[in-house]
């Protein structure tokens, strides 16, 4: 099977039978957005979305968090990983929100990555999801499911994001995010893939080769 073959597959299966798929985390707002994948990083989304509310209520603004301190948003996300530099992240994320870009989340890739506590795989959801960027955003499903499925044998996530982006069709990015993030959240999983149940066994690699 060709790597063109591979990737037809795969995308047709998708968008026959996956043509909705969304980010998992709850928010109202590009600055929620943010907020939620800055805590999402090394965490579940699900983890996430139990302890945003409450941080969203109390620091509804970037002028709201901005002018509180790291020890005034720790109570919120106390049960997410990192909690004590992801607290400091977000209040100097706001900061630098309000002093460099007038509150509004910018849009541009280099110009998110500015912020503190956001890096490439945050600065491409962002863009993506808020402002139909094409860019792929990769995260350790992507990273695990591409390399299983044998879309990229890259060795870093930017160089799997340049994979993806060469082989999958503009208009097709920005959901294949999801997909591959949902397929890798249900379906091939980190320890236990479910490859006996899985629809994309038939264009596979790592089934392929009988792993």
């Amino acid at each position: 099977m060709t790597l063109k073959e591979r990737y037809a597959g795969i995308i047709g299966w998708f968008t026959e039978n996956r043509p909705v798929a969304e980010s998992e985390l709850h928010f109202d707002s590009p600055f929620q957005l943010l907020i939620a994948v800055i805590l999402s990083a090394q965490c579940t989304d699900k983890r996430v979305n139990l302890v945003t509310p409450a941080l969203f209520k109390a620091h509804p603004t970037p002028e709201a968090l901005a002018s509180a301190s790291a020890e005034d948003v720790l109570p919120y996300v106390k049960s997410v990983s990192y909690p004590n530099s992801k607290a400091l992240h977000l209040v100097e994320m706001a900061r630098k929100l309000l002093s460099d870009f007038g509150g509004e989340v910018p849009s541009d890739i280099d110009e998110l990555m500015t912020l503190p506590g956001v890096g490439r795989k945050t600065a491409n959801v962002i863009a993506s999801i808020v402002y139909d960027k094409p860019v792929i955003a990769v995260d350790t499903h992507v990273f695990r499911v591409s390399h299983r499925l044998g879309l990229s044998k890259g060795k870093t996530p930017e160089a799997v994001e340049r994979d993806l982006e060469k082989h999958i069709p503009v208009e097709k990015r920005a959901i294949s995010h999801h997909w591959l993030i949902l397929h890798g959240r249900y379906v091939c999983t980190a320890r236990s893939p479910k490859c006996s149940e899985c629809p994309l066994s038939g264009w596979c690699a790592y089934f392929e080769a009988g792993i």
